[in-house]
């Protein structure tokens, strides 16, 4: 099997702007080594970053978590996502950032005074399809079998990996994952159901990572006047769902309409989308215009 082309496209390595085919690391690199390092996606939005703040200060969070130093001021983490985003013709992109805790040889201790490394890279967006929108997506479920710290956005992704290869072969598009009879969320988005017109989603947590959307469609059920509320969802309230919805940067709201093969709500909206995820998505086009940097 050949191997992958990579894009010809320009990056970000310890502030150098380079070809993304060009760009190397040491294999001494902690988050090679470990996984020792986070990330952060941010959304493209005819060339504006959309949510920029909020990213940021997920990510200085997760680096305090960690306690690896931060590498740049906001301002300077917005030149640089802006010089990148100049160099791609798509206005819609996707900018990726991630820092480990840097090199050194290799101990789990944490070493103390590594200069991190910095590398950012940004892609076209690639959102749902019409037809996905129109129809809604299928998904499975699964048990939450990752690590503790799910509140961390850290590269050691590994268990999200098998937990979505767990719905890619099954042809879904995502998979909804329970501990111990409770939603968490899925493997790389968050998840939340209508209830008799309320929007009800998981409690932050360790077992969960803060979405930045968690925060913005508390401010777009405010604004469309649908209740919003954290609490504890057992899988079988999951299951007995009007409305199942999944949110993540590049989905930002999708309605799920089949769980494990049965379809999603009830009556004459049974196995399609609902009124609730139709003003969301409403309103989050809204959003994507107004709070864009």
């Amino acid at each position: 099997m050949p191997a992958p082309v990579l894009p010809d496209a320009l990056c970000h390595l310890n502030g150098e702007l380079l070809p993304l085919r060009e760009a190397k690391i040491s294999v001494l690199d902690r988050g090679f080594i470990f996984g020792d390092g986070l990330y952060e996606v941010i959304p493209v939005y005819g060339r504006r970053c959309f949510r920029f703040a909020e990213h940021m200060a997920r990510l200085e969070r997760g680096l305090a978590k960690l306690r690896i130093p931060n590498p740049h001021s906001r301002d300077g983490w917005l030149a640089l996502a802006r010089e990148l985003v100049a160099t791609q013709p798509a206005d819609d992109q996707l900018v990726y950032i991630e820092i480990t805790r840097g090199v050194a040889p290799r101990d789990h201790v944490m070493p103390e005074g590594l200069t991190p490394t910095v590398f950012v890279m940004t892609n076209p967006m690639k959102p749902p399809s019409a037809e996905q929108r129109h129809h809604g997506v299928a998904c499975v479920t699964a048990r939450d079998f990752r690590w503790e710290r799910g509140d961390i956005k850290s590269v050691s992704l590994l268990g999200n990996v098998l937990a979505r290869q767990i719905s890619a072969d099954q042809g879904a598009v995502e998979t909804v994952l329970f501990r111990d009879g409770w939603l968490t969320e899925a493997s790389s988005s968050n998840v939340w159901v209508v209830h008799e017109g309320a929007l009800l989603g998981t409690p932050k947590s360790g077992h969960v990572l803060e979405g930045i959307r968690y925060d913005l469609l508390a401010e777009l059920c405010a604004e469309v006047g649908i209740a919003y509320n954290l609490r504890p969802i057992a899988e079988s309230d999951v299951r007995a769902a009007d409305e199942l919805i999944l949110t993540s940067a590049t989905k930002e709201v999708l309605p799920i309409t089949r769980l494990d093969g049965e379809p999603v709500g009830h009556g004459a909206l049974r196995g399609k989308p609902g009124p609730v995820y139709a003003r969301l998505y409403e309103a989050y086009q809204r959003a994507k215009l107004e709070q864009s940097v």
